[in-house]
């Protein structure tokens, strides 16, 4: 995994000029909670047969029919680009039933289709409720190991050499494909700190410097989304744990693994620390208490605090209401030391096939169809995000706040994490810790024992 990292570099900074940019739409996650635009489930229909099979055209072709569904969370990045491209692939493939199931909710609503063997054909693995990991260990997702080896997209590349960021590998094998790349980081805006004459954190010392400044001067320097502590952890807490451990992203790796002794490692104290310095110079707004991240990021557009972690989700996803005049800032990582290098924790959003598909041909062309070029331009325009795809962002208009991740990125001197999942239950662990060492209910020593227990449990 290690050696991937210069993939991921070059891959989200190339995407994000294959069409000007408005800002990012999920996460990243929110890995991930998004904003949720009230988007009802929709569906789309044409005539077919009832049955799931292929049948070969004049010349030579695959014909798709029967029926195919396709389920997508609908948050930051929005639905237009899921119903641009199910309308591209119901034109290409005129016989094929689709059924959208799409919305806010969606993956809560799927739930016992899941749990009952009985899931859609095709998901994509984004928002609250929905672990690829976990799907994994529960036996719900095709194994692509083999398909993905030779799958060519529908323009005749190689789609494991155009991604970006290479799929995750769990135990050796690929059950998902990232579809989006984003990068955590820390937010401000560059207009108010040139008014304030605030100087842009490069390292944690001048982050430390600069917030008493801010604070001195009536502003709150920070808040988080408390309602779901993985902002801060995406953003703060995991670069922290890297940077301590001499960049060596395998630490991050292992604690996605469950092994208890990662947990244990003095980078994670030394992270933890951290926070706790933010926690008692009274930098953190009190208001990061249980709040969501639209009331949070609605503080920060407000001036009400200077830094909030983030993905690069947020200013697509807040776009109705940021102020005029706000010109977004952005680093991926404030906790290394002077000097330190820059760790960029990337995240994806990822699609995948499910096990007991009823019409796994579908699924697997549907795949093809979205990791085309063409589909990667229509998603950096329609979503706002960065695709999956590599290209070039030389004649590149994102707004600043993408240029400066793209610096970042393509910079060699950075560490770019790449996007890894942490078992369900120790993810969750270390989101209550953090909420709770944020707010002096726990120490650093008691976070490590709670999260090691969940570990403990997880690795049996």
């Amino acid at each position: 995994m290690v050696s991937k990292t210069k993939l991921a570099a070059l891959g989200i900074a190339a995407l994000m000029a294959v069409a000007p940019l408005a800002g990012c739409g999920s996460s990243k996650d929110e890995a991930k909670t998004t904003d949720t635009p009230k988007t009802e489930d929709t569906t789309t229909t044409t005539k077919t047969d009832d049955s799931n099979k292929t049948e070969a055209t004049d010349d030579g072709a695959k014909k798709l029919t029967g029926d195919f569904e396709i389920q997508y969370f609908v948050g930051g990045y929005g639905d237009k680009w899921w119903k641009k491209v199910i309308a591209d692939f119901q034109a290409a493939n005129p016989d094929l039933k689709i059924k959208e199931s799409g919305g806010p909710k969606i993956n809560d609503q799927m739930k016992p289709r899941w749990v009952g063997g009985n899931p859609p054909d095709f998901v994509y693995i984004d928002g609250p409720n929905l672990n690829d990991r976990q799907m994994v260990e529960d036996g719900q997702l095709e194994d692509l190991t083999d398909w993905l080896k030779d799958a060519k997209n529908i323009d005749g590349e190689k789609i494991s050499d155009i991604l970006a960021q290479p799929p995750q590998e769990f135990d050796g094998k690929v059950y998902d494909i990232p579809l989006v790349l984003n990068s955590w980081g820390v937010f401000w805006d560059k207009a108010l700190f040139k008014e304030k004459g605030w100087e842009e954190p490069t390292d944690w010392q001048s982050f430390l410097a600069v917030s008493d400044k801010i604070k001195a001067a009536g502003t709150t320097p920070f808040i988080h989304t408390g309602k779901y502590p993985y902002y801060i952890n995406g953003a703060i807490l995991y670069p922290a744990i890297v940077s301590a451990n001499n960049n060596d992203i395998s630490i991050l790796q292992d604690m996605a693994a469950s092994k208890v002794e990662a947990f244990q490692q003095p980078a994670v104290m030394t992270a933890l620390k951290k926070i706790v310095e933010l926690r008692d110079k009274g930098f953190i707004d009190k208001a990061s208490i249980q709040i969501n991240h639209t009331d949070s990021q609605m503080l920060f557009l407000q001036h009400k605090d200077a830094f909030i972690p983030n993905g690069l989700w947020l200013p697509n996803e807040m776009a109705k209401d940021v102020p005029g005049g706000f010109s977004f800032g952005f680093i991926p990582s404030v906790t290394q030391d002077a000097g330190g290098k820059v760790v960029a924790n990337t995240s994806t959003a990822n699609v995948a096939i499910a096990k007991n598909a009823k019409n796994k041909e579908a699924a697997k062309a549907f795949l093809q169809f979205v990791f085309s070029k063409a589909q990667a331009s229509q998603w950096a325009e329609l979503s706002g995000a960065p695709s999956n795809i590599k290209g070039d962002i030389s004649a590149s208009n994102a707004p600043s706040h993408v240029k400066d991740a793209a610096k970042y990125l393509t910079d060699p001197n950075t560490v770019v994490v790449p996007a890894i999942t942490f078992n369900a239950d120790v993810d969750k662990a270390m989101q209550d810790a953090t909420d709770a060492l944020t707010i002096s209910k726990i120490t650093p020593e008691q976070w490590v024992e709670r999260v090691v227990e969940a570990a403990k449990k997880a690795s049996k």
